[in-house]
């Protein structure tokens, strides 16, 4: 038997080799002393005896017998050679009792490198083992800004928690993910039992996952694995059976290879914004929209349009769509979401028979996209953006435009060149509004300096007033009331001398023309075919081009300063006024682009520095409100997503 065996183990090894040559790969092992100095491995560090996951021992540390395997593990001398032998009586030895002694081998960047034990390994792989007992000594990289070693680096840190190591990820911050997703605190050690039922839903895990072709992926297990516990939770995947997770992954498939693409996201501008109008839609109405029924739309709140501006934005954007589509539409709206549950209220307006559902705050994104798996016959949008999920559509505004000009108007009125900026929350979108007021203020005022505050951190009225404690006198603050006594007036650019509070200018978020327009795409089929022509997740992301951005003037503010804010406004819609035109400079004195370009949308979503002359910092999750906290979780900048990781939780508001 052993002879079929080997025989079986050499057809194996050749047709790696074949296989290896028509790549233009090597046909045999890696050898870790060719690529990493005796010195280093020296200087390894001692792990004691591993599990070693069989498919991560994929070489040997010296050049002795790296000749006698295949790339895969398996045998390639001749049947009459000494080796194939002893081969043959190691096999013979692990039918009858059993491999027991542990081998020796050296990891590198998660993979392992075989120094005593060789033919074990290979009679162990050839006979399926999954894991393979070794003394293991570790050898650090040297640390560098590439991926995979700061992905490796992040692993390392789990891997002092848990000593799980089968577990891979191809992006960073995973790890720290899946340590929340568990219900851990960031430093928390995870016990034996722990680890052992990890193990086991993984294994299940895997086996769906491969049976449902995940192999052909260059993703990791790993981050299947953790696209299906953000939506269905960690507790739901340790419930579940090899079946019912294949079921599963069967409906969030498009998710999970979503997670192979380094670009994974696709942002619509919308078509419709670079038309031109005709001469004939200028003077001739709308024709009327034709649908053989009421199209039924849910918009879903956290909170109430008397407890919120935000939510009271919302609603007159709903009530604005109500009346322009008239019969045609049906509209519902379910307030306090979060506090009545939210994936209870999104199910609630399925079953009410929605065809679209607006979730209108990021905070309702996770359960938007459990809801979305669940019903892929209905249309879930959350207002949120930058977010990689399939199969829910994101939409925002590229409120930066609005900044942007009021950041110049701010430059050119002051005399100090001190102006100030209170923000909401550090979430994408809104790092981009302080850098783009901060360099409108500088191209009309070269000495302007933005005064940077949080109303996450500090509250709306109390950031205001620490600025105006610094002799700041014009102030960007909210973009929407808070119906609030201590923040009514604080909202808009304002001036601020003492008592005296004079708004000049309010950035608004037009909602109603945006849900107008995304509704003429679901009547028009045209919201599906995008999301049909595409293979990754949609993020609608519109501006003052689309009539979905505004800003508003006081009557204190000067005509002359109007007809300015009036061009600049008209030169953006044009693509005439680029805000974010390179190279930019951040606190730190890196140059961001190259001369005389724009930044790409991508890049002005994803900002996480401050330019040159803001003057304040990006708070960290510690220092955030439970709202603000909840926000982050969210739809935080990474920055402050990995700075949530690490700090103890928050209870959400």
């Amino acid at each position: 038997m052993p002879d079929t065996y080997y025989k079986e183990a050499l057809k194996s090894a050749q047709r790696e080799y074949r296989q290896c040559v028509s790549n233009g790969k090597s046909p045999f092992l890696p050898v870790l002393d060719e690529f990493i100095s005796k010195e280093k491995t020296s200087t390894g560090i001692d792990l004691g005896l591993v599990q070693i996951p069989a498919d991560l021992i994929v070489g040997t540390k010296t050049k002795g017998r790296s000749n006698a395997f295949a790339a895969n593990f398996m045998p390639i001398l001749d049947e009459g050679t000494e080796f194939a032998v002893k081969w043959k009586r190691l096999c013979e030895a692990h039918l009858n009792e059993g491999i027991r002694d542990p081998i020796k081998a050296y990891e590198y960047m998660n993979r392992y490198y075989v120094e005593e034990g060789n033919k074990r390994v290979s009679v162990l792989k050839y006979f399926g083992a999954e894991t393979i007992t070794g003394n293991v000594i570790r050898i650090l990289p040297e640390k560098t800004d590439e991926i995979e070693v700061e992905i490796y680096y992040e692993f390392v840190e789990f891997y002092k928690l848990t000593k799980i190591n089968f577990i891979e990820f191809s992006k960073k911050g995973c790890y720290a993910v899946l340590q929340k997703c568990m219900g851990k605190e960031p430093d928390a050690q995870w016990s034996e039992d722990e680890q052992k039922d990890f193990a086991v839903v993984y294994h299940r895990f895997k086996t769906a996952y491969i049976q449902n072709g995940g192999e052909k992926f260059h993703s990791t297990v790993g981050d299947a694995m953790l696209s299906y516990i953000k939506v269905y939770g960690y507790s739901e995947l340790s419930r579940s059976d090899t079946a019912d997770i294949k079921k599963n992954l069967t409906k969030i498939w498009e998710e999970v290879s979503l997670q192979q693409d380094r670009e994974p996201i696709e942002i619509k501008l919308d078509a419709g914004e670079e038309k031109k109008p005709s001469v004939f839609s200028k003077v001739l109405p709308m024709m009327p929209i034709i649908a053989p029924q009421a199209l039924k739309a849910a918009f879903i709140y956290d909170g109430t349009p008397e407890s919120s501006g935000w939510v009271h934005e919302h609603e007159k954007g709903r009530k604005h769509v109500q009346q322009i589509f008239d019969e045609k539409l049906i509209t519902k709206a379910y307030p306090n979401a979060i506090e009545n549950g939210a994936l209870e209220t999104i199910e609630k307006a399925v079953e009410d028979g929605n065809d679209i559902i607006f979730t209108t705050t990021p905070r309702l994104l996770q359960a938007s996209l459990r809801a979305a798996v669940e019903h892929p016959e209905v249309i879930i949008m959350n207002c949120s953006l930058n977010k990689s999920h399939r199969y829910i559509r994101t939409y925002y505004t590229r409120m930066y435009e609005a900044k942007f000009i009021l950041g110049a108007l701010a430059g050119s009125l002051t005399e100090s060149g001190k102006l100030g900026y209170v923000c909401d929350y550090p979430i994408y979108g809104q790092i981009a509004g302080i850098n783009a007021f901060a360099i409108g203020a500088q191209m009309t005022n070269p000495r302007a300096k933005v005064y940077l505050e949080w109303s996450a951190v500090k509250g709306a009225k109390d950031a205001a007033m620490a600025l105006r404690d610094k002799d700041v006198h014009f102030i960007s603050s909210q973009d929407t009331a808070r119906f609030l006594n201590d923040d009514r007036n604080s909202y808009g650019l304002s001036y601020i001398n003492g008592d005296k509070l004079d708004l000049l200018a309010t950035p608004v978020w037009r909602w109603g023309v945006y849900y107008e327009e995304i509704l003429r795409r679901v009547f028009s089929k045209t919201l599906k075919s995008d999301y049909e022509s595409s293979n990754k997740a949609l993020n609608y992301f519109l501006g003052m081009s689309a009539g979905v951005v505004d800003i508003v003037y006081s009557q204190s503010l000067s005509i002359p300063s109007r007809r300015f804010c009036d061009l600049l406004k008209e030169s953006i819609k044009n693509d005439v006024c680029i805000p974010f035109l390179t190279p930019l400079f951040t606190h730190s004195g890196e140059a961001v682009g190259e001369t005389q370009k724009s930044l790409t949308l991508d890049q002005i979503i994803n900002m996480d520095y401050l330019v040159e002359n803001v003057i304040g910092k990006i708070p960290s999750y510690d220092e955030l409100t439970d709202m603000g906290k909840a926000t982050v979780e969210m739809a935080g900048i990474e920055q402050s997503q990995q700075s949530a990781l690490k700090s103890e939780d928050g209870d959400a508001e």
